[in-house]
């Protein structure tokens, strides 16, 4: 393909084959630790995504439905979830497999997915014409770089730029060839991109626009270009809008309605990359963001004056090893980038960024208001993942033409620049790891990477125009990337801890918390009855565990959250501290009518319950038992999930939950509709839960007058109901509960979760208004 992104071509492009051979084997270094099981990808890859995945299978091996998760947040609709794993076909596949994953084996997965997407990475390049070692070096830097690398824990991002390079490959010989084939590859590849529903899929789209929009511009005859890219550009387009249609509007309405429908510029700034974080392209660890939280001396922490930020400290991560450093700042300082084949990856990795940097630049409030979709996410910081595949790319075309012959020289102003940032930027650290107190620890964390660097150039050097064996080219920048990266960006705090830290994630846990609390949900199970539970407090890990051991929890950890739900109960994205369980107006204690309605009977804390709720009187909760981590409590009125009430009253729900006062009423007697009271003076009834899954729940209901079936389940507008087969409304009741009016006699209920009937019944109540 000789176009825009064509080819600063070496004279020797090397074996193919061969080069992937040694991409296999760096892979396989790099990846050993997590391979082997000695370490195991942490935080969100185990608090969040884990539980998810076993969840799904879980449900694939039961013959349920996954679309509806019960175990968090009192139920969610999971089919929107952009973190659920549902639109993942590799996970799916481990899912279909394994029915009981371990985290060993979410770990394997994702790693090959890596290694394919460096393997996709090689030969987009390769196929461009490029040196074999060039394409090798993009691929590595790009696989285990930077966020890649050091944000390896947020498996949907990972996930999403991995399928970048494979559909630019797929995309690049689609419109070379003209081929509708290749075109509907891309065109899956880039669906499963989007399907990610993340910022680093929205950035990459907005790519992948301007890579088309180059390449018609840039042609020799960009007339003819459009023309030949019709039919593949076509066959693209419809595979992927056909794929990604339902899963982005199904997140889209459920985003309207949750806690966070979008996201204000304020709270978009907080997740901003510092400039500071720059440094860590020439020294990975300066500001010790592998170690404990307590070692970390970079922004933000309590080194520097606050800045407002709110950033994990691995989050501005961006060492993609010596020699693309080298490399990147060779092609900046020659005006390589300003070359035909290579301005468009420059002018994305400037925009990204000056994207990534937000509130510390002025255009981020530009982007903030007039690009679509910027608005719903909250940490333009994550751009650091699309930074690192530009920067990965960038490097590599600087390579090929210091491969080509005769190689490039530097004039003396261009040496000077190059021999100048380096120096600046290592004495930088230098001088503020020695202001703020911290050289001891640093001195060594700034050394390593300068003679690392100091070692790329030398390499460089001694490659450049000299005639080499393509294969000995590939294997000196396999080895030395192998080792740079497999060294500076090793399993650490962020990235790699013992797989015994999560434990309790595993299906087979010994846990006693866990087990007992499985145990007494279990044992209090009746035809009337489902007991929820808490966990509060135990570790950023615990909360969504419910999830593994098929605990139903009215709280969890996601940061996309029913908004009703929220309002009315406090919860917020997590509970792994004591202090991060939050209350409401309409709950504003355990001993609460709400806590009672949703079930809440077992309560299990890290502390004693009243350092939590402030509001609890002696004997409102009962101690159960003390277990090696914490306490369980049962809250003795909890009531049953399904009730039969013979009488309404009307409430307005908005002020219920903002004033937390309830109509005078007994919620086993009369519920709080919307709608004008009714019943009054019916005898009571009886209700029993004869199937209850993820998706359909049955109910028998008997009673001589009628009344109202009560489930305490979330209200939410996917579900619909039936009487004894014929639909029927759907009401909401007492806020968040689901119920039905049943006629005199014995009938069946039942409630099914319908995520395409019930968005498109959304969609056109929008429309019709």
């Amino acid at each position: 393909m000789t176009d825009f992104h064509s080819r600063f071509v070496g004279r020797e492009q090397g074996s193919r084959a061969l080069a992937l051979v040694f991409l296999a084997a760096a892979w396989t270094v790099l990846a050993w630790p997590w391979l082997s099981g000695a370490v195991t990808i942490p935080w969100d890859a185990k608090a969040q995504f884990l539980p998810q995945l076993q969840f799904l299978a879980a449900s694939f091996a039961k013959g349920e439905s996954p679309f509806w998760v019960p175990y968090a947040f009192s139920g969610m609709p999971q089919i929107a979830d952009p973190q659920s794993l549902i639109f993942s076909p590799p996970f799916l596949v481990l899912a279909a497999l394994n029915p009981a994953p371990t985290a060993w084996a979410a770990d394997v997965t994702l790693y090959v997915v890596l290694l394919i997407s460096a393997a996709a990475m090689f030969l987009w390049l390769a196929d461009k014409g490029w040196h074999s070692a060039a394409a090798l070096l993009s691929a590595l830097a790009f696989a285990f770089g930077a966020a890649m690398a050091w944000r390896i824990q947020h498996i949907g991002q990972v996930m999403s730029l991995a399928y970048l390079p494979v559909t630019l490959l797929f995309l690049d010989r689609a419109l070379s060839r003209a081929s509708w084939g290749y075109g509907v590859a891309a065109g899956l590849a880039a669906a499963l991109l989007v399907l990610g529903r993340d910022q680093i899929a929205l950035l990459s789209v907005y790519f992948l626009i301007s890579y088309v929009l180059a390449y018609w511009i840039t042609a020799q005859s960009p007339g003819d270009a459009v023309r030949r890219s019709i039919k593949p550009l076509s066959a693209a387009a419809i595979t992927g809008c056909l794929m990604i249609a339902v899963p982005v509007i199904l997140t889209l309405l459920v985003a309207a309605d949750s806690n966070r429908p979008s996201i204000d510029l304020e709270g978009a700034g907080r997740g901003s990359l510092h400039p500071a974080h720059l440094l860590s392209l020439l020294a990975p660890d300066v500001f010790g963001a592998s170690g404990r939280g307590a070692e970390y001396w970079g922004p933000p922490s309590g080194r520097w004056k606050d800045t407002g930020l709110y950033l994990a400290q691995n989050m501005g991560q961006m060492y993609l090893g010596a020699m693309t450093a080298v490399l990147l700042l060779w092609g900046a300082v020659t005006g390589l980038y300003w070359r035909k084949g290579a301005r468009l990856y420059a002018a994305a990795l400037v925009f990204s960024l000056t994207y990534a940097l937000g509130w510390y630049t002025p255009v981020f409030q530009v982007f903030h208001s007039l690009i679509p979709g910027v608005d719903l996410y909250r940490r333009p910081a994550d751009a650091v993942f699309v930074i690192g595949f530009f920067v990965s790319v960038l490097a590599g075309i600087a390579l090929n033409e210091i491969l080509s012959e005769p190689a490039p020289r530097l004039n003396w102003a261009q040496f000077s620049l190059l021999l100048a940032v380096p120096l600046l930027a290592y004495a930088g650290m230098t001088a503020l790891a020695a202001e703020t107190g911290m050289l001891d620890q640093a001195w060594i964390a700034i050394l390593v990477p300068a003679v690392t660097f100091a070692a790329a150039a030398a390499l460089l050097y001694a490659m450049s125009g000299r005639p080499m064996p393509p294969m000995t080219a590939v294997l000196g920048i396999a080895a030395f990337m192998a080792l740079d990266l497999g060294y500076s960006n090793t399993p650490g705090g962020a990235t790699g801890l013992p797989p015994q830290t999560y434990d309790v994630l595993e299906p087979t846990t010994q846990n006693p918390t866990i087990a007992l609390l499985k145990q007494k949900t279990k044992a209090g199970q009746s035809d009337t009855r489902r007991d929820r539970v808490e966990l509060v407090g135990f570790g950023f890990h615990w909360p969504n565990a419910s999830l593994t051991h098929s605990l139903e929890n009215t709280l969890g950890y996601n940061p996309l959250r029913l908004g009703a739900h929220t309002r009315a109960t406090g919860a917020g994205d997590t509970v792994g501290l004591p202090e991060q369980k939050g209350f409401a107006p309409l709950l504003p204690s355990y001993r609460s009518r709400l806590a009672d309605m949703l079930g809440l009977r077992y309560i299990a804390t890290s502390v004693p319950i009243d350092q939590i709720d402030k509001n609890l009187k002696p004997g409102d909760v009962m101690l159960v038992a003390k277990t090696a981590d914490g306490f369980v409590y049962e809250n003795p009125r909890a009531l049953p999930r399904v009730m039969f009430v013979p009488e309404s009253v009307r409430g307005d729900f908005n002020a219920i939950s903002a004033s937390g006062q309830w109509p005078n009423a007994n919620p086993e007697e009369t519920i709080v509709l919307e709608a004008e009271p009714s019943g009054s003076g019916r005898k009571p009834g009886e209700v029993r839960i004869t199937a209850y899954h993820n998706t359909r729940i049955t109910l028998e209901a008997d009673s001589p007058d009628g009344g109202f079936v009560v489930l305490n389940d979330i209200w939410q507008p996917w579900w619909f109901a039936a009487i004894d087969g014929a639909d029927v409304p759907m009401l909401r009741a007492n806020v968040l509960f689901r119920a039905v009016e049943v006629p005199a006699g014995r009938h069946t209920i039942t409630f099914t979760f319908d995520a395409l009937k019930g968005a498109t019944h959304q969609l056109a109540s929008k429309w019709g208004k």
